[in-house]
């Protein structure tokens, strides 16, 4: 009997690497969709070479290739993570960020429904703004400024939403939708504008740290294998797949403390420097995870205390073996 193949796009991604490791690790066969656009080589090369692996360098935004399309017959699981997720890497070519979350998950949704397989959109929480809700709840609309440099983001994962659900609600493809919350860990790129990885590269590096504004805006930090659990468990749940779910940690903290943990981890005595906050930055960020709870049975497992302990471990090997290379990944 043929077996069935797992779709997982923007698959060489930070989260997407590790969500693939995982059902590899399940016996899955996988192919991973990837343009490479914010993708850390190293990623990949993790995972080239194991049982049931396949890449494919493709764009969704151009119509999905033969070595994809001609396997539909045994597609039954496509999960989209594909799109530039920090504000540096999606705000650097806004018309395909906006285009990636569009017409991207309107092909993957294609696929899925000519497959008769079921789609994964990993939203985001951007799609609350700044919100005036907190925490935020999947039934609060947001506060999403639609013009401003963050929209091609924001807006575009809202649309991506709306285009799912849509297709759920015509029937044509069975459907899960994830709010995905601030994620670290392992494999994230040194340069990708996340505020974790900028504090940790810039505490072993001796560089200054930089915060944005006073440092008191708050995040939620989620460890990446807890996230990778709650993608899986949704995707295999028997939801009906007609409301988001947010995923993350509902431990909140203000970015300031969090250079303070970091610093005091990587036991360096750097400078700290303000610099102005970003436009349309949140200011407060921290998950009701109720619906997930009830739903998945799912809660994160990992402390923050761990979970950056492993991840400055991360960080820190990566810089010692080829410090040059890391930084210009």
């Amino acid at each position: 009997m043929t077996a069935p193949i797992t779709l997982v796009a923007g698959g060489a991604g930070f989260i997407g690497s590790h969500l693939v490791a995982r059902l590899l690790d399940e016996g899955r066969e996988v192919i991973c969709l990837d343009n490479l656009q914010t993708a850390r080589p190293s990623n990949l090369r993790l995972l080239e070479g194991r049982a049931g692996f396949t890449f494919v360098e493709a764009d969704i935004v151009s119509p999905l290739p033969a070595a994809v399309t001609g396997k539909a017959d045994r597609i039954t699981r496509v999960y989209n993570l594909a799109c530039a997720a920090s504000p540096p890497q999606y705000q650097a070519d806004p018309e395909h960020t906006m285009l990636t979350n569009v017409v991207g998950t309107n092909h993957l949704l294609r696929l899925a429904e000519r497959a008769g397989a079921r789609f994964l959109l990993t939203s985001t929480s951007e799609v609350y703004g700044d919100p005036e809700v907190h925490p935020q709840v999947e039934g609060y609309r947001g506060w999403v400024n639609c013009t401003g440099p963050r929209a091609c983001y924001d807006e575009g994962k809202r649309a991506a939403e709306a285009l799912t659900f849509d297709y759920a609600r015509m029937g044509r493809a069975e459907v899960r939708v994830a709010r995905i919350f601030n994620t670290y860990g392992p494999q994230m790129h040194p340069d990708d504008g996340r505020v974790v990885s900028n504090l940790i590269c810039q505490a072993l590096s001796g560089r200054d740290i930089t915060l944005y504004g006073d440092g008191s805006q708050t995040r939620s930090f989620c460890y990446v294998s807890d996230m990778v659990d709650a993608l899986v468990a949704l995707m295999e749940s028997d939801a009906d797949g007609l409301e988001p779910v947010n995923v993350g940690n509902p431990i909140e903290l203000t970015v300031r403390e969090l250079a303070e943990r970091v610093v005091a981890m990587t036991g360096t005595a750097n400078r700290i420097v303000y610099r102005p906050l970003p436009q349309d930055d949140p200011r407060r960020r921290r998950p009701d995870i109720s619906r997930a709870k009830a739903l998945l049975g799912w809660e994160p497992r990992v402390p923050l205390a761990e979970g950056l302990e492993k991840t400055c471990a991360w960080f820190a090997q990566e810089l010692d073996r080829v410090p040059e290379a890391v930084a210009a990944e």
